[in-house]
């Protein structure tokens, strides 16, 4: 008889023991934002890769979630600001339901954050701003992509990146008005820690009446 290997072994097998310290509702600040960007700066200073990055969730008329990378580009009392093309599938489904899910994730500290909300679209100005300052090649991008759509192959999508290029020629780049920001309002945000033996720390911000509630989940 020959023994088989299990495909799935490499994967259940697969284990990291944090050893990180806990968080208690103590050590932390009373307000969330405040809060992300002290993890973030802590991030950034570790050295993970884009820290900024965030998977924003979704979902489509008919139920079914969808995820994906984005990257934050503002972060106040008001939100998590980022930017996308409005006719993509991301953005209807952000249009039909008005709400959405947003995950940092760090995992050289063993951390990440989740946040629920409702989203707005941001104000033209700002989006005319941010579109400004983003290098040419991105611009060009936002006008050739017809985001979530098919196309027949590369050399489409490549073609279209030239026809760009040739009407733009060495001017500036508008903003195309299929492009522009959205707004991930907090209705709550979770903290989460590694900890040893999967009793990870799990604290969250939930508003209630104008304020912010701090309450411990069991992990």
């Amino acid at each position: 008889m020959t023994s088989e290997t299990d495909p799935h072994d490499s994967v259940r097998l697969r284990r990291e023991q944090y050893e990180t310290a806990g968080i208690d509702i103590g050590d932390i600040d009373p307000d969330p934002v405040v809060q992300w960007r002290q993890w973030y700066d802590q991030a950034e200073q570790v050295g993970c890769v884009e820290p900024n990055a965030m998977v924003i969730s979704t979902v489509d008329a008919d139920g079914m979630p969808d995820s994906r990378y984005v990257l934050a580009r503002g972060v106040s009392s008001d939100g998590f600001d980022f930017y996308t093309n409005y006719d993509s599938a991301k953005s209807h489904q952000l249009r039909q339901s008005g709400k959405a899910c947003a995950l940092f994730t760090w995992l050289q500290l063993h951390r990440q954050i989740r946040i629920r909300g409702t989203v707005e679209t941001l104000d033209p100005a700002m989006s005319d701003d941010y579109f400004a300052s983003r290098p040419r090649s991105s611009q060009i991008g936002a006008w050739a992509s017809p985001q979530s759509q098919v196309i027949a192959d590369r050399a489409d999508l490549e073609r279209r990146v030239r026809e760009v290029e040739d009407r733009f020629g060495s001017g500036d780049i508008e903003r195309p008005p299929h492009w522009g920001g959205w707004r991930l309002h907090i209705d709550d945000l979770e903290l989460w820690q590694g900890r040893p033996s999967r009793l990870h720390d799990r604290l969250r911000y939930r508003r209630a009446e104008g304020s912010w509630i701090i309450e411990r989940l069991a992990p």
